[in-house]
């Protein structure tokens, strides 16, 4: 990929290519070495969409939930973006699920991008390449991101540092309730959704989670997560759904949360970045004498170990 290509792979994308935005969300995945140069492409054209994660235990509807908000956003006129987290596979690294089946009814729709992504064994159910692939989206005009995330349990709570908004999928006879108190879900859901509303239990369901949300100590203003029923399978309560994102959203804007919740997204990015670049240089370091240097004067005992550490950042 040379730095020609870059710029027009954003103008294209801008303009609804998807091939376009598949290369560019390719690059991003892939580290190539391009990737700053698309970085710096798309950060003119970011920070306008609408960034909505979805969570929940495997089995809850995350993915017919979000095929429903789709439809929703579309009878809105807005353009959307779809990012979903699948599990690797041991074998190849890739996306177990494919681009999601359920999801195939937007597949013709070219104001709908759905990709899926590997999460390749990352810790809180997101790819690493995530953040970077909602900013291709972003840059590319999509009004409204959803992040879908591989259901992995307690980790999952990884998309809120990356969502304006978080929305935690619960279902009745599951457990979830319990769950979410041992998982901290309730710290980071913005609004939950107690899907499969038509089965036995989901009065249940939604009781213990408004009872656990009254328990939790919050200051004045700040912002209480709402809890809407939903059967996403026929479509119903999915207007309930969307009605909470955006009583969240003004509460964001109102607050000045939103810029907040950007301004620490954003910090949490570079320092992930910059943390590999570190990494890659400790790895050539590892491979050459300064680190077994300083290790044998650390078994030896002439040297303790965190001044070793000083002495190794001092040498990159």
């Amino acid at each position: 990929m040379t730095g020609r290509d870059v710029p027009g792979l954003v103008e294209r994308a801008r303009v609804g290519d998807p091939r376009a935005v598949a290369r560019l969300i390719s690059l991003v995945e892939s580290g190539a070495d391009a990737l700053p140069e698309v970085a710096a492409a798309l950060a003119p054209h970011a920070g306008h969409a609408e960034v909505v994660g979805l969570t929940g235990s495997p089995g809850v509807g995350k993915s017919t939930t979000t095929n429903e908000l789709v439809r929703a956003y579309r009878a809105r006129g807005r353009r959307v973006g779809v990012l979903a987290v699948d599990p690797s596979s041991p074998f190849s690294g890739g996306a177990i699920l494919g681009d999601r089946v359920r999801m195939q009814d937007h597949a013709t729709d070219p104001g709908v991008y759905i990709r899926s992504m590997s999460s390749r064994g990352h810790l809180g159910g997101l790819a690493a390449a995530t953040p970077q692939a909602v900013r291709v989206l972003d840059g590319a005009g999509c009004d409204v991101i959803l992040v879908e995330t591989v259901g992995v349990g307690q980790a999952e709570v990884a998309v809120a540092s990356l969502a304006d908004t978080t929305l935690v999928l619960l279902a009745p006879g599951m457990g979830d309730a319990i769950q979410a108190v041992k998982a901290g879900i309730l710290e980071i859901a913005d609004v939950f959704v107690v899907n499969k509303a038509d089965r036995d239990g989901a009065d249940a369901t939604y009781r213990d989670i408004q009872g656990m949300i009254g328990l939790g100590e919050r200051a004045p203003g700040q912002w209480r997560p709402q809890v809407v029923r939903a059967v996403a399978a026929r479509g119903e309560g999915i207007e309930d759904v969307l009605a909470a994102v955006d009583k969240h959203r003004g509460w964001l804007a109102d607050t000045g949360e939103l810029r907040a919740r950007r301004v620490r997204r954003a910090a949490a990015e570079v320092e992930a970045i910059a943390l590999g670049t570190l990494r890659e240089r400790l790895g050539s370091v590892r491979h050459g004498t300064a680190l077994e240097s300083l290790a044998e004067k650390v078994a030896d005992g002439e040297l303790d170990p965190y001044a070793a550490a000083d002495r190794l950042l001092a040498a990159l």
